[in-house]
């Protein structure tokens, strides 16, 4: 008895493993659940479809998935849709689709601008773009702008709203609002940063078709996942029907006009024959959601709001098989009919689904009950079906079998078909008809404006592997001719070489996908004050060479400036003098948010960070007219042998003259003497910032301020100088002053 209950455990393990198995087979042939639409087209703006090396002019309402690439030439702009986001292109901008399935949207990024907005990221969805610098991962919804330069191969990631990680050869970084960064490189070494750029033409247009998608009447009606919806506001109504609640209808239609009669079919995989509306609103109508002919008017019938809408290529019926023909002036041709799925109707693929799938792309789409759905799974040849609009007059529409395998517009070749033709043709999931290269590339001509073949050539970083290249069309239309109508399974499509000529995109990943995210941001760089100016690498390589430069004695030095290092970025412009060298190190730049600390370090920091000219920033408390004067930040126990009008000292590496001139200005207290090696003697006349030293003598209770000359020679504009007493009054001296004022009369004695 128990050896009787072990083995029907075990069978049961078995049977649950093979199940498994099973089903994850099937899984891992389901298309994806949604597609990215191309939305909007103004100017030239070419296609190129996944495997193939032709380029073909835009149309909208194009879907398109793994492989497809974009070009939006000079002065052109275009608008991808894709569930929960929008990515707008700039004119000169290549974009490729390297991954969009459930989890993840992956594009490429060779060159160009893109504004990405997300409205949303679902839980285990992840948005990337890969650029040939780096690879940006979109942490959360917000708003992003992505520029690849075509020249040095930088990329600059502009945040207004939201957070991303960057990830390089060896490093990765979280990044956010607060600053946009300007990558170099592939090892995130070399970056820049400064304040956010203005908007620009670009942003503005972006802004402006924002506004579509935030004042949407048409969102409160349909799923969030529906691709185009926002179309639907200006070019119909919303009305409430007994039968079937929210439905939606066309303002605009020709008499007699039905779905899917305005636009052409294409072979896109791994859907195989999809619809093409030509109208701008013909999208989500045309790939969700059912119609129905509501006393002689058509109406759109949206899937449940809350339920997650499932892209399908055309809800359709086709009508006829093998034997059905249609009569045109040339004589009898073989035809294609199809009419439009009604509410609570199967709609059953025509290429390979799971279960879950089979269910899920009906019941977002229409209200069904699962039951009935589970019995066409399990029977294919389900006969009997009543079909609600095939006997609405004028709904199926009839073409010849050339005009529908090369794209051609249907509205332009369509037939009339007699009442007995239609009731007594035979109902298929898909027309007996296998693709061309024509069926492919679509209704679109051949482009007159084609990228670079440079562009989509440059190879990018990726965080998360894409998959295989698309084999192009050539290598499956063997396959595809033995099985007219049916698309191969991704199985079968990985089994075949691609051709010669397929395009394949070069990536290289840099990270595992199973790493955890970053959480460091980027190391501190030198910042700008002007937009996105700021360069550099971090500051590490220049608080080394820092201590080893300031540590030299003075005479040492010399009276030139010393060149600056490789790794500190270029300086300002010097000015003609030069100020008194620290004998203390200088302290590295730090980013601008540990700005913080003692008032010395302060004007140290900001004078290398921000390179503001001395006159912008007060920090003492003489008058608006009085200029500025500089003290040295330590005292210095070596002096010159001589001491001349206008000193002359080496500054240190890392600033330049002027700069150093800030650093010291905004050092010293107010009011703080000089050390006792730096004073004058009583007779010496004391140099001055407004004056030469001969027109103006200091008083021989008062001690010079180094740096007035320096100040004078860099141009500041004449005006009462204010002598160093009186800037120190209303402040306590400290016992240190009062102990080198003390020296100071012992020597003058």
């Amino acid at each position: 008895m128990k050896v009787h209950a072990l083995h029907l455990r075990v069978l049961a393990i078995v049977v649950a493993v093979i199940t498994v198995s099973a089903f994850s087979g099937w899984a891992r042939a389901d298309p994806p659940s949604r597609v990215a639409r191309l939305g909007y087209v103004n100017g030239a703006v070419s296609f190129s479809p996944a495997g193939e090396s032709d380029w073909m002019d835009a149309r909208i309402n194009r879907p398109l998935t793994n492989g497809d690439r974009l070009w939006a030439d000079a002065g052109a702009r275009a608008e991808i849709q894709i569930g929960g986001a929008v990515v707008r292109m700039n004119a000169s901008t290549a974009v490729s689709i390297l991954n969009l399935d459930d989890r993840i949207t992956q594009l490429q990024l060779t060159e160009g601008t893109l504004n990405v907005r997300v409205r949303r990221l679902e839980r285990g969805q992840s948005f990337e773009v890969n650029t040939p610098n780096l690879a940006f991962s979109l942490r959360q919804p917000g708003e992003y702008r992505i520029d690849v330069t075509p020249d040095d191969a930088a990329t600059t990631i502009v945040l207004r709203k939201g957070e991303g990680e960057v990830y390089g050869e060896g490093a990765a970084y979280v990044i956010d609002s607060r600053r946009p960064y300007r990558f170099t490189g592939t090892d995130l070494r070399e970056h820049q940063y400064g304040e956010a750029p203005r908007l620009d033409e670009f942003d503005r247009w972006s802004s402006d078709r924002e506004r579509r998608y935030e004042s949407s009447v048409s969102a409160r009606y349909v799923s969030q996942d529906v691709v185009g919806y926002q179309d639907l506001d200006a070019n119909g109504t919303w009305r409430v029907d007994a039968t079937y609640g929210n439905v939606w209808t066309p303002n605009r239609v020709a008499a007699g006009w039905a779905p899917y009669r305005d636009g052409h079919w294409a072979w896109i995989d791994p859907w195989g024959w999809t619809w093409v509306d030509d109208a701008p609103w013909g999208f989500a109508v045309s790939h969700y959601g059912r119609w129905a002919n509501l006393g002689g008017t058509w109406g759109w019938i949206p899937g449940p709001v809350r339920s997650r809408a499932y892209y399908a290529p055309a809800l359709v019926v086709f009508v006829g098989g093998d034997n059905f023909r249609l009569t045109i002036s040339s004589g009898n041709v073989g035809g294609v009919a199809w009419f439009p799925l009604g509410p609570r109707e199967v709609y059953r693929p025509a290429y390979p689904v799971s279960r879950g799938y089979f269910e899920n792309v009906n019941v977002s789409n229409t209200v069904i009950n699962t039951t009935v759905i589970n019995n066409y799974y399990d029977n294919s040849t389900v006969r009997n079906v009543v079909h609600a609009n095939r006997k609405v007059p004028g709904a199926i529409v009839a073409i010849p079998v050339t005009a529908f395998v090369q794209s051609q517009p249907v509205s332009r070749s369509s037939v009339r078909v007699s009442r007995e033709m239609i009731t007594s043709a035979p109902v298929a999931i898909a027309p007996a008809v296998a693709p061309t290269e024509r069926s492919v590339r679509g209704a679109a001509e051949q482009a007159d404006k084609k990228p670079p073949s440079r562009v989509f050539e440059r190879p990018v970083v990726a965080r998360t592997a894409p998959p295989a290249a698309h084999v192009g069309f050539a290598a499956q239309q063997q396959q595809l001719t033995a099985k007219p109508g049916r698309p191969l399974d991704e199985a079968q499509r990985k089994e075949l070489k691609p051709a010669a000529a397929a395009p394949a995109p070069v990536v290289k990943v840099v990270a595992p996908t199973q790493e955890a995210p970053p959480t460091k941001r980027p190391p501190p760089v030198t910042a700008s004050t002007s937009p996105g100016d700021g360069r550099g690498k971090s500051d590490q390589g220049r608080t080394r060479a820092a201590p080893e430069a300031q540590a030299q004695p003075a005479e040492q030095r010399g009276p030139a400036a010393a060149p600056a290092p490789a790794t500190t970025p270029p300086a300002v412009s010097p000015a003609p003098a030069t100020l008194p060298q620290a004998a203390s190190p200088v302290p590295a730049a730090q980013a601008p948010e540990q700005r913080a600390g003692r008032r010395e370090q302060r004007g140290n920091q900001e004078s290398r960070e921000q390179r503001v000219a001395p006159s912008t920033s007060q920090r003492t408390t003489e008058p608006p007219t009085a200029s500025p004067q500089a003290a040295p930040a330590e005292p210095v126990r070596q002096a010159p042998p001589q001491r001349s009008a206008q000193p002359v000292m080496t500054p240190s590496p890392q600033v330049a003259p002027t700069e150093r001139a800030t650093a010291l200005e905004r050092a010293a207290p107010p009011g703080r003497p000089a050390p006792p090696e730096r004073a004058a003697p009583p007779e010496r006349a004391a140099p001055t910032e407004r004056a030469a030293p001969t027109e103006r003598a200091a008083p021989p209770d008062r001690v010079t301020q180094p740096g007035r000359a320096a100040t004078a020679e860099r141009g500041t504009p004449p005006g009462p100088a204010t002598p160093t007493a009186d800037r120190s009054r209303g402040r306590k001296k400290s016992s240190e002053e009062l102990r080198r004022e003390e020296d100071e009369r012992k020597k003058k004695h």
